[in-house]
Parts: structure tokens; C-alpha cells; sequence
């Protein structure tokens, strides 16, 4: 490329901040998609996606070189020495265009392929409808009903072309409520819980100090009465009193109390985009301090105030949800309604219907709250180059939400930490289509899944990693109440810290209990498969015709072909047994009356024991791969299913169904049991 003007320096340091004086010395590759750091004696590699590079910084010059700081949006945090100034310059500029591209069609996932084979570009993207998402919650119905005036996206352009409102509203109060309200985000309905009452979500209207609307005022009505078991509904405005007063001056604000009849309104003060980017931003400071402490750390994160950003968040969902198990309906919004009321909108759903702690689920309520409804990804992850106030960690701030929650219930959901960490890096990494774009319309418009691959499928191919091995479904079915003191809230080290070396357990515990429970799911497919082959063993000489000793001592040719001939007809009897391969007589002796056959029988049996490894290397103490890929904190260890030994995740893509299982399923092997099986696999059928 063009704008890679120096794609190889070497003699590259790059710098730990708890242990300066043993550098890292390696050499520095930059790439079209990655910045790669290689030190051969350490043998660590360090990849950088240059997608994730949030802000890059040349230090002033030392005696060893010249410095360069690159901090990312996972919240990674590298310094390199660069020998010369000129070389040091040249990775500057090149890094701040590929980065930012100016131009969407540049981004990652439109020149990205996968390198598994098996997942199809089209894996992932038909997973979700929205109008069979609403389906699953009984609606349409008497209450509630489509409306295709957003077919076009000619009523709300950052709207889905399906929205749900009540059945008693008119084709002009919508048009008259769309055009009232801030980007014509008319209030429409996001969830119907089974008591009938309604989440619903909208932007701020746009009132001044003394505009009303009929045709609005008529809607939120409509809404009121579509809930038969209640007399009035909350509207919650998500920001602080003060904001939404000084929307007015504007012409915008929020509803007046005296035009709306029977509604209550309440403000909950989570803060706006711009302090939420500066909050985080001195968080990170607190996590990168000269000369750490745990005095200065504590007091650096309480004084960023992120904490309490996610305490008001988490509290102003639980106020919502608890109104809705109440059977009241609940209309919420903030400005524009695609930050604060996204976030307040998937957290009160997670905390009341247990579908959306499911993995399947999980990924509904995002695509439904999030990329349906018009969350700005583009804008708020800074994709392009574009203006900086219009990013702001607010997706961000959802993860540490649910990890907040995963942490006071952690048998309430079906996917673990590993998934959200996931999610997070990929959202900020443009790699796939699914988060391109800020609106639905965006994304139909760039044809982004005939051109990209989708993150749901790239899920779905390693579902075995993000599945929480404490998950019980039928734990909590009711309201998720979490103690929200102040206390409670913790700082989330393993997302802020994660590339931090020396703040992390050896082992994930959560790693230590997948590997268990793989360990165990195999152990007992094997036994399965064991009583199977026992069970048909025992059929045999049931229905055998008993055999005399004389019969057994004789040797000869003709005595044995009478033998097998003998236990071919018994096998007639158990056809429908798990060794009978189809409703004739075909058995283990399927290749002729023989009984030299049973050999055969005996290397298939053989090969099956062997199949299945007993015995399963332990997790502590392995520090890097077979490739010499070093393991940290933050990588994955993974089991062969076959062989026992722990691989990293690149070593460990593929799956195949093992013959000592007794169900086909496919599961994680080695590149070399691959092979084994596999060449196993074509010379019993062949014989």
C-alpha cells in the first residue's frame, strides 16, 4: 500500500511499564491490517489490528530513540522504540490513515475473508427478524400492531422499516408524533412482557418551552391503553433534570406534565456522551500511572466517576424493569434516543426475561436494541475520520453493565465473560459487517451481507468458548434484582487491565471449569459408547446357540466357517441394536461368514478405545503452545478431545466427530488427530 512507507524496522524495543529495565528487542512489521511486534528470544508476538488503534503519540526523543505510544480501543497499551526519528515518523503517519480511513468502503470487513473454510460469508446473517423476535412476544395482537409507514424509511430513516404501535392510533397521529419528536423517532414498542405491559423507547420532543402536539399526546394515550391491567405509564427521561431544561433553549426538551394525561415522569441522570468520553478517558489514566500506587489508583478511578456512570445506568434499568413486572408500561427515551435509551432498554429486558441471558437471546436483544433501533457504531466507535465528540464508549459501558450482572448472578447466564470481551473487541474492530453502518438503513444501503462476513457466525463456529459452565436455565426465571450499593460496583480488571502482566490469576476459572466440563461431557459420551458395544457384546451370547467345549477346541477351516455362520444368524436377532448397521444381517462380521473376520471387529474396537483421551493435560503450568505461541492471561487454552494435549485457538480449528463417542457430534481436535482420524476413517471404509 501506498500510505505503508517503511513496512519492516528492526531493532525495535518495545517497553513493559512494571519491568523497564529488560525491554523487549525484536522487529516491528507493519501489514494492510495488523502492526506486528516479534521478538524472536522471548518468542512473543505482539498483533496490533490497526482498526483498533484509538490514538497514537510520539514522546519526545531519548537516548535510545525515539518513542512511539499507541493506545487502542481494547484498552491495550504499547510503547515501541524506534532507532531512527525518520523511521519513527514514518509509522506516525502511516498508522493515523490506516487507522481512520476516510472512506467507509476502506474499512476492514469489506476486504476481510475468513480463514475457516466452513463458515460461508452468508453464516450469520439471516439469525435474526425483528418480526419474528416480536412473534415470540405474542405480538401482533389485539392491543398492538405492524405498521409498514416505515417501509421506505421514509417516516424515521435510523428506524427498522417494521414498527410495532398500538392498534387504536391512526396512520396521521403517527406522522403527526414522528414529526414532533427529535429525529422523527416517534415512541414505538420495543418489548411486551407476558403481563401486557409495554417497553417502549423514543427521543425527546421536540416541546421548547411551550410547542405541544396533539397527534403525540393522542399516541402516548394510545400506548396507556393498550396496557388493559393499568390506569397510566412512566415516561423516564434518562439524562439529568438540568440537561433536558437546557434542550428547551433549543427547541427541544421534554414533555410537559400539563398536556399529557396520565403519565408520571421521572429523570434519572445518566450523563451525556461527552462526559462519559472524558470519564473514560481518566480511568485509563488511573489504569496507566508513572509510578502506580494503590492509593493513587483508587483515587484515580473514583474521581473519573465511571463507577458511578455504571451505577446509574444499572439503576435506572432495575427502576424500569421493576415498573414493567409491576404491569405498568414504560416509555423511555433521552436526546435522540439511541444511546442512554439503548442501553437502559437491552439492560431492563436482560433483568426481566431470562431469554435474553441466553446466548441466542443475547444476540437478539443487540441486534433488535441496538443495530435495528439505530445505534450510531459508526459514529460512536470512530470507524472513519470524522469529528471526535461524536465518539463515546456507550457500547462499552453495556458490556460492563452485563458484567456487573454476570458477576452477582453467575448462574443466571448462558454465555461467560469470554463472550462479552469478544463482542467488545469486534465491535471496535470492524473485521465484520454486523456493526458497520449507524442505522439499518445504512447497512442495507452498503449491502453489507452480500459483501462481509457476520460476528453471529463466527459465534456460532466457537460457541464451545463462551458458554458459562455455571448456567443453570432454571435458576432465576423472574425479575434479576441486584443489590446495586455503592460497593457493589467493581472495577472490571479484566477488561481495562487484561494486557496488564502480574494482576491476573495463572488461570481463568472459568477456563478451568470449561475444560472440566469438556473433560467430563467426553469422558461420559465414552462411557456410553462402551455400554453400547457391552450391551450388543452381551446380545451375542444370549441369543447365541450354546457352544460345547469340544466345539471350541477344534481348529479346523470348515469347523470355524460354521462358527461365524452361526453367530451371523444370531446378530439377525438385534437388528435394531446400535452395532446393527442396517435391517439385514450385516454386523460386525459384515464382510463374510468368516469368524477371521472378528479381527476386523477387534481393530475397529481398538481404534475406537484409543480415540478418546482418558487422561487430560492439566491447564497449570503450560506456558506456550506447540506452535511456541506463549500463553497469558488472556489467551484461550484449549483441549484435543483425542490426544489430551492443551493448543492455542489457532492450533485448535478443527472438529470431527470421534469413533469412541456414542453420539456423531463433532468436537475440538489437533491438527495431527485430525489427520489421524481422518486417514483412520477412509481405511475402514475402504476395507
Amino acid at each position: 500500500m501506498e500510505v505503508i512507507k517503511t513496512p519492516k524496522i528492526e531493532n525495535v524495543r518495545m517497553l513493559d511499564r512494571y519491568n523497564n529495565r529488560k525491554p523487549s528487542t525484536g522487529t516491528l512489521y507493519l501489514t494492510a491490517t495488523h502492526l506486528i511486534f516479534v521478538d524472536p528470544d522471548a518468542k512473543k508476538e505482539t498483533w496490533v489490528l490497526l482498526m483498533h488503534v484509538a490514538t497514537v503519540q510520539k514522546l519526545p526523543l531519548s537516548t535510545v530513540g525515539a518513542p512511539l505510544q499507541i493506545r487502542c480501543k481494547t484498552f491495550l497499551s504499547v510503547t515501541f522504540v524506534l532507532p531512527r526519528e525518520r523511521e519513527c515518523h514514518d509509522l506516525y503517519t502511516s498508522l493515523m490513515q490506516m487507522s481512520q480511513p476516510f472512506h467507509i468502503e476502506d474499512l476492514y470487513c469489506f476486504h476481510y475473508t475468513s480463514s475457516l473454510e466452513e463458515i460461508p460469508r452468508t453464516a450469520g446473517w439471516t439469525f435474526f427478524d425483528l418480526e419474528t423476535e416480536f412473534q415470540r412476544m405474542g405480538v401482533p395482537n389485539s392491543n398492538w400492531t405492524m405498521t409498514n409507514l416505515n417501509k421506505d424509511y421514509q417516516l424515521c430513516d435510523t428506524y427498522p422499516q417494521c414498527l410495532f404501535v398500538p392498534s387504536s392510533v391512526s396512520t396521521i397521529v403517527l406522522v403527526g408524533s414522528a414529526s414532533f419528536r427529535s429525529k422523527g423517532r416517534l415512541p414505538v414498542l420495543t418489548y411486551l412482557h407476558k403481563n401486557q405491559a409495554a417497553l417502549c423507547r423514543c427521543s425527546q420532543p421536540l416541546s421548547g418551552f411551550s410547542a405541544r402536539c396533539v397527534e403525540d399526546e393522542q399516541l402516548l394515550n394510545g400506548i396507556v391503553q393498550a396496557n388493559p391491567n393499568a390506569k397510566f405509564m412512566y415516561v423516564v427521561d434518562t439524562r439529568p433534570r438540568i440537561n433536558a431544561m437546557a434542550n428547551r433553549a433549543a427547541g427541544k426538551g421534554y414533555e410537559n406534565e400539563n398536556f399529557y394525561e396520565n403519565i408520571k415522569f421521572q429523570f434519572c441522570g445518566i450523563e451525556n456522551i461527552h462526559v462519559m468520553r472524558s470519564s473514560l478517558s481518566k480511568l485509563l489514566e488511573a489504569c496507566e500511572l508513572k509510578t502506580p500506587s494503590m492509593a493513587a489508583f483508587i483515587n484515580g478511578v473514583q474521581s473519573s466517576g465511571w463507577l458511578r456512570h455504571i451505577h446509574a445506568i444499572l439503576d435506572t434499568s432495575l427502576l424500569v424493569a421493576r415498573s414493567l413486572k409491576e404491569g405498568v408500561n414504560v416509555l423511555v427515551h433521552c436526546s435522540d434516543g439511541w444511546d442512554r435509551t439503548a442501553q437502559v432498554c437491552s439492560l431492563a429486558q436482560v433483568l426481566l426475561d431470562p431469554y435474553y441471558r441466553t446466548l441466542q437471546g443475547f444476540q437478539s436483544l443487540i441486534e433488535k436494541d441496538w443495530l435495528s433501533f439505530g445505534h450510531k457504531f459508526t459514529d460512536r466507535c470512530g470507524y472513519l475520520q470524522s469529528d471526535a465528540k461524536e465518539t463515546s464508549p456507550v457500547f462499552t459501558q453495556l458490556v460492563d453493565c452485563m458484567w456487573q450482572l454476570q458477576r452477582a448472578h453467575p448462574s443466571a447466564f448462558q454465555f461467560s465473560e469470554r463472550l462479552l470481551l469478544h463482542l467488545h473487541d469486534h465491535v471496535y474492530s470492524s473485521q465484520y459487517g454486523t456493526f458497520v453502518g449507524n442505522c439499518e438503513k445504512d447497512r442495507l444501503d452498503l449491502k453489507l451481507s452480500d459483501r462481509t462476513y457476520s460476528l453471529w457466525g463466527n459465534i456460532a463456529s466457537h460457541l464451545d468458548e463462551f458458554l458459562n459452565p455455571l448456567y443453570k436455565s432454571d435458576a432465576y426465571t423472574e425479575l434479576l434484582e441486584p443489590n446495586l450499593v455503592p460497593s457493589n460496583i467493581l472495577f472490571w480488571r479484566g477488561l481495562y487491565c487484561r494486557f496488564e502482566s502480574g494482576v491476573h490469576p495463572r488461570e481463568s476459572i472459568a477456563d478451568v471449569l470449561l475444560a472440566t466440563r469438556d473433560h467430563s461431557t467426553s469422558l461420559e459420551m465414552h462411557i456410553a459408547h462402551l455400554q453400547k458395544r457391552i450391551t450388543a457384546m452381551k446380545t451375542l451370547l444370549d441369543v447365541s446357540t450354546p457352544v460345547t467345549d469340544n466345539r471350541l477346541a477344534v481348529d479346523d477351516e470348515d469347523d470355524e466357517q460354521q462358527l461365524g455362520l452361526s453367530l451371523k444368524k444370531s446378530m439377525q436377532v438385534v437388528d435394531d441394536h446400535p452395532l446393527s448397521t442396517s435391517k439385514s444381517a450385516d454386523s460386525v462380521f459384515s464382510d463374510g461368514p468368516n469368524i477371521e473376520n472378528s479381527i476386523t471387529s477387534s481393530y475397529q474396537l481398538r481404534r475406537e478405545i484409543d480415540s478418546v483421551c482418558i487422561d487430560w493435560r492439566s491447564l497449570r503450568n503450560i506456558k506456550e503452545c506447540v506452535c511456541s505461541t506463549p500463553f497469558d492471561h488472556s489467551s484461550k487454552k484449549s483441549h484435543c478431545w483425542r490426544c489430551g494435549e492443551v493448543f492455542c485457538t489457532r492450533c485448535l480449528d478443527k472438529q470431527t466427530p470421534l469413533p469412541g463417542h456414542a453420539t456423531h457430534r463433532p468436537v475440538p481436535v489437533c491438527r495431527a488427530c485430525y489427520r489421524e482420524v481422518r486417514l483412520s476413517s477412509s481405511s475402514i471404509t475402504s476395507t
